[in-house]
This record gives C-alpha cells, structure tokens and sequence, in this order.
C-alpha cells in the first residue's frame, strides 16, 4: 500500500468521536442567543428606532439616516456585550458561496485616543470593493466600487468574534451583483401579484409572502482520506475509482443508526445552528453510504436562502473540528446516490393561510386551485428557465441518474387532485353554467381535503411535485444557493398571477361574474399545461420517450441548458416583473458559463496531472515486478514451463500496456482540445468545446484508470479507494 494512503487509514483508524456534551438548557432557552432578533431591538433600541426597523422587515419600507444612527449605536452595544470586536456586510456573491470583509469596531479621535465606533453610516452602506468576484462584464477590470446595503428584513447575527450584516451587493451603477437583490425583487413581485389575486377571495389579505423549507443533503468523510485525495481537494469529486463491492445495494444505510461519531458531529452542527436561529428540524442518514441530510423548519424565503448558506458555512467548519470534510457536490461518487437540496415553497398570507393547503370551504378550496393552477401553468410556461436556474456542472452528473429527478421539467399532483382538474375540464365551458352544474362543482371542490388527506402519495421522481401543501423543487443541486431556483419560481409565478388577474378582470368588465370567469380560465390552463402533469415514474426510459411526445425538453448540457436565460421570454418575464435587467441577466449567463468552463478545465487538469504523475508511474511499477518475475521464472523452469507459468502474467503486462498507452494518448488528446477551445474568444464557443469536446475525455480515461485499480497490486495503489472512503466512519 502507498504510504501516503496507509497513513490516511493508519490515521482514520486512530480516530476517537469528539464528544460534545449537550447544554443544560432547553433549545428553547439559547436559540438565536447570536441573533439581533426582536426581544434584543427592544432591549437595545429606542421606541422608534425598534418599530422602524420592525416596519421596514414587515412591510419593506426603507430607514432614513437618522434611525440607521440609532439602530447602529444599539447594535454595536449588543455585539460588544457580547465579545465581538469586528463587523462585516455579509452577502452572496453570484459563486455559490458567502463574502465577508470585517473591520474593527475602532476609531480614532484628534488626540489619537482609540474609541469603539459603528455608525448608521457603516451600517447602511459599505464599499467593499470585491473586483475579484463574478461580474459578467457588468464592471471593468479597472472600475473596483461595488457596494453592500444592509437588508433589515434578515436579522445581524454574531459568528466567533464578528457582527455579521446581511446585505446585498451591487455594481457602482446599482446593478445586482448578487442573489439576493433579485430575491427581494421576486418576492415583491410575488407579493404584489399574488394579493391581487387572494382579492378575489378575501379583501383582508394585505400581503403575501414566499415560503421556503430547504432539506440539505450532504456526504461526510473523513479528513485523512481527504487530504490522500488531491481530486477530493480540487474539484469537490472523485475523478476516478472504481466502484465498491458494496456501497447502497442493500438499502442499509438509508434511515439506519446514525454512527457515534457523526452523531457527535450532528449534536455539534445543531447547537451552533440553534445559537444563529437556524431551526434544525430533522436529521438522518440517507441512501448512500456516509450520506446525510439535514432540513429546517419553513420560514420565509430570503431568510431561509440566509440560513441554508449560514449553515454550509457553519456544517464545513463544524466538520473540521470533527475531523471531517463535508461534501456538497452533488455527484462526489461515481456509481451511487448523488446530494440534492429540495427547496419545499409556498405562499403564505398575512391572514394565516398557506395558499397551497386547501380550506374548509369551496370558497378557500377554490382559491387553493387558482393557485395551484397557476403554478402548474407557470411551470409549463417556463420549464427551460427552471432548468436553467438549477443547472450546474455537478448537477448534471446526478439529474436523471435513477436517483434525482430527471432534466425533463414536469409536475405531481397526485391521482386524486389530477382527476379533480379533469373534472373542472370536463364540466366548465365558456357558455354560462346551470345552477346544478355549480352545486355539482362546489360539492366537488369542496372534498378536496379529504382525498389530499386520504389519497396524495409522493412522487421521488419527480422534479417538481405538489406534496399536499407545498411544492418540493427537487431538482435543486445541493451545492446550490437556493436563491436561484427561488428567484425563478417567484418571477414566473408572480408573472402567470398577474396575467390570470388581467384576464379575469377582462371577463368580469366583458359582464361575466368573477366565480365563473375564474373557472373559465382556471380551465383554460389546465389544458393548455396539461402536457406538464406527470404521475409516473419519472426515472424510467419510457417516460423520456412519452416526454419528447409531449414537447417537454430534455436538455442535460449546461450550455445548451442555459440558452434559455436569453430567450426573448425569458428576458421580458424578468424585466416586466422589475427583478432582473437584460444586462444583469446577460450577465449571469456570461458568470454561469465562465463557472462551467472553469470547472471542466481545472477537473481536466487535476485528472491529467493524477494521471500521469500517480496512476501511470504506479501501473508502470507493477508492471516492472510482473516482467522480473516472468525473467525468474524462465531462469528457473524449462521454456514448456515457463510459458505455461508466465502466460497469465503476460496476458496482464499487455494489458497494464494497453491501459497506459491509452490513457497517455487521451490525455495528450485533451491537453490539445484545452488549447483549441481555450483560444476561442466567443464564451458560448468555449463553454460548448469544453462540453462536447474536453468534457468526454473525463469519463474515457477514467475508465481505463479504473481497470488498473482492480490489476495494480492493493499494496501499491495511491489513492483511498471506494470501498474505504465510502465505510470510513
């Protein structure tokens, strides 16, 4: 065995679980003890500072100067309370990941006495540069400002010895540099969309938020192993390795016994959560081995985007104190399950009504359906663009790999609520409707709670599907940030309410009464998305065909995939629903291609360099001892002997031969497609070279890589294989 991978399992091996003793209070009683919530504002602001900050996080109203002063003053006493001696505008650069630039709460004055210091000023705006992060050519290379504003609807929170402010980040021309401007736009557009519409129904509802439950799920190994693993380090997966005997087969990881020392780990991740006011809910193994997932309770979107990548930031180091790594990417192993990161989203009104649960009457059920309905329709409408907002060179390797939902965009409603909308089809037509028609109807609409109690399965399979009072996008990729998929779904769904609203309006002003001009045109979507509907097993092959019969696209090539931010409908849906520019969205585009192309360039480098400097020289050494061997034993046997002796190990020089000489050859091969499409001065050219022409060499010449690890003697082999990463606990 290679020393360095013995001295990673010596050192695995060696491990004892950290362990963590729980603390003697109630969650209760030291949730969100890091958090600038509502009880400390009114302990450390005055009356008006307290209500406009609760005003401008309920009803997005905007904070002068003034108030920002006193907000900022009572902030920094509560950090300094509490230990923390630097803050930071904390926002989501349009990486996937957090940014962060702290400064000390100090200050000088004329007589350079030092003195703590945090104005309105410093919380309000920063400026902190940031050049470096994706832009999509929105600035030049020269023009560093970018700017951070504070959000009040996402509370400060304190990490270590640092005050924490969400904000958003944009350019100097205040364009969005980042996911949560667009959000909030998203979710005002939702807001003002989807109150006209519950206008309909009930003239209290004054506001309607998103809401969102992520469920993360995550892979954890062990840090020895890790670091033996240079594939591990600079991609986030295995470029290579043949698959284990066992791995999930047996189904005997899924909901088992959580190992002690992920428990501990778990026990850990939690308490650090709960101190921030990231409600860890539920907690288990998943399908694969060393598989986890962990889901908070709902809460409102852009608080719960906050939360998610509050905790991946918190899980990463929580995990190293566990002498662990923990492991996003949504395909890390070949052969087995991949992570996703299911966004469950709602809405939910100021009256208490979550919009997509039935009620106790016909009246509340029927506008659960108008906004069922209209889902389904904006889905239908916009499928590329959902694609487009979750598609990632890691998510590919897991959509449709009998394991996640496939590429193909489609809904679940169940076989009960499905034949509900067959029967408004079936029974609404566009002449005026009889008296017992409407009884008929609304006896109809009205059993809708019993037959989603009674009769609602879930659909695994598939991508988008309604699971009684929410719809779970499963598509999500687990390295994600949720504020993605969740601008999307909010846009083309406030879109498609505010198209619904103009078109009832048109009939109820034409003199049809508003129930039936609903009806009419709840009708009308339902057969026009009815293509989208899909019960079955969204996992087999015969569903891809019925999908192409349908119109549904399939589009698994993230820059084909992509394309579809550009449409002219994409574009119009975003600009008239103010959450997105056509420059910010080129933009995005531009920053999602660089990301792809970057991803299969630097995957294509590690898996050459491991080739030739690991593997090959690694097969060359055994074959080296086979060919002595066969020298010693034609020495010692006559030729009738040896060869009888030595034609097995001849058959495994050639093919040891044979395996090297290949993956020499294709990585040659390779390195020269790197080259051509690196010369190309066209993005969508160089991002559809590295799909098409470098992205494939990944998969031959880990083929044959894979053969040498089942021929090259187990004492030799480099890398920790599968079958140790995958039951290293």
């Amino acid at each position: 065995m290679s020393s360095i991978r013995f001295s990673a399992i010596q050192e695995l091996f060696a491990r004892q679980p950290l362990k963590v003793s729980p603390p003697a209070k109630k969650t209760s009683e030291y949730f969100g003890i890091n958090v600038f919530d509502k009880p400390k504002m009114q302990k450390y602001l005055s009356k008006e500072a307290y209500k406009a900050v609760v005003t401008a996080m309920e009803k997005g109203t905007r904070i002068d100067r003034k108030i920002a002063n006193q907000v900022a003053i009572g902030m920094k006493a509560w950090a300094i309370d509490q230990g923390v001696t630097h803050y930071t505008h904390w926002f989501h650069p349009l990486n996937d990941a957090t940014a962060e630039k702290h400064d000390a709460f100090v200050d000088r004055d004329r007589d350079g006495k030092l003195f703590e210091n945090f104005d309105g000023d410093e919380l309000v705006q920063q400026e902190p540069d940031a050049s470096s992060l994706p832009h999509g050519g929105i600035r030049n290379t020269f023009e560093a400002r970018g700017y951070s504003a504070w959000d009040p609807s996402s509370p400060a929170f304190i990490v270590e010895t640092t005050l924490c402010i969400p904000t958003i980040f944009v350019a100097y021309t205040g364009e969005a540099l980042d996911y949560k401007t667009p959000l909030m736009r998203s979710l005002t557009a939702l807001d003002k969309a989807a109150v006209r519409v519950c206008q309909y129904f009930d003239k209290a509802v004054t506001k309607v938020i998103s809401t969102l439950g992520w469920e993360q799920e995550y892979f954890l190994l062990d840090e020895a192993l890790y670091y033996a693993r240079p594939d591990l380090i600079l991609t986030d997966r295995t470029l290579m390795g043949h698959s284990s005997a066992k791995d999930q087969q047996l189904s005997d990881h899924y909901f088992g016994s959580i190992p002690e020392r992920v428990a501990s780990f778990m026990l850990d991740l939690e308490f650090e959560c709960y101190k921030l006011g990231v409600l860890i809910k539920t907690r288990h193994n998943e399908v694969a081995p060393n598989q986890f997932e962990c889901a908070p309770l709902f809460e409102e979107t852009n608080l719960a985007v906050d939360h998610n990548q509050l905790l991946m930031e918190i899980m990463r180091k929580v995990a190293r104190r566990h002498k662990f790594r923990v492991l996003f990417h949504e395909k890390p192993y070949k052969g087995i399950n991949g992570s996703g990161k299911h966004n469950n989203w709602s809405m939910a009104t100021d009256t208490g009504v979550n919009l997509l649960a039935p009620g106790k009457n016909p009246k509340s059920n029927m506008q659960f359906l108008t906004f069922l309905v209209n889902t389904v329709k904006a889905v239908h409408q916009h499928a590329d663009l959902l694609r487009a907002s979750i598609v990632s060179h890691g998510n590919v390797h897991r959509l449709g790999a009998h394991e996640a939902p496939p590429a193909i965009i489609s809904t679940f409603l169940g076989t009960q609520l499905s034949r509900m909308l067959d029967e408004i089809e079936e029974k609404v037509t566009d002449r005026k409707m009889t008296p017992d028609e409407k009884t008929d109807l609304k006896l109809d609409i009205g059993k809708i709670p019993e037959i989603l109690l009674d009769n609602t399965d879930r659909n695994r399979t598939s991508p988008f599907a309604f699971t009684g009072n929410r719809f779970e996008f499963r598509a999500v990729g687990s390295s994600a940030n949720c504020g993605s998929p969740m601008i999307t779904l909010n846009t083309v769904v406030a879109n498609q309410l505010r198209l619904f609203a103009d078109e009832v309006d048109a009939l109820v002003d034409a003199g049809i009464k508003k129930d039936e001009a609903i009806l009419q045109v709840l009708r009308r979507y339902i057969v026009e998305s009815k293509s989208v509907r899909f019960e079955g097993d969204g996992y087999s092959h015969e569903w891809v065909e019925e999908a192409a019969r349908r119109g549904l696209s399939n589009v698994r090539d993230v820059p084909e995939a992509l394309q579809a931010l550009l449409q002219p409908e994409s574009i119009a849906v975003f600009e008239e629903n103010e959450v997105l520019s056509r420059r910010e969205i080129e933009a995005r585009y531009n920053i999602r291609l660089e990301i792809f192309i970057s991803k299969v360039q630097i995957e294509s480098r590690v898996l050459g360099d491991l080739a030739i400097n690991h593997i090959i020289p690694t097969a060359i050494r055994y074959q080296a001892m086979l060919v002595e061997s066969v020298r010693g034993i034609k020495e010692i046997f006559s030729e009738a002997e040896a060869t009888e002796l030595t034609a097995s190990r001849m058959d495994r020089i050639r093919e040891i031969g044979n395996h090297l000489n290949f993956i020499k050859a294709k990585v040659n091969e390779m390195v020269e497609a790197r080259k051509v499409a690196n010369a190309k001065e066209d993005i969508l050219e160089r991002a559809n070279d590295y799909s098409k022409a470098i992205f494939p060499f990944l998969d031959l010449i880990r083929y044959h890589i894979d053969k040498l690890e089942l021929i090259v003697d187990d004492q030799m082999w480099p890398l920790p294989k599968y079958r140790e990463m995958l039951f290293a606990r």
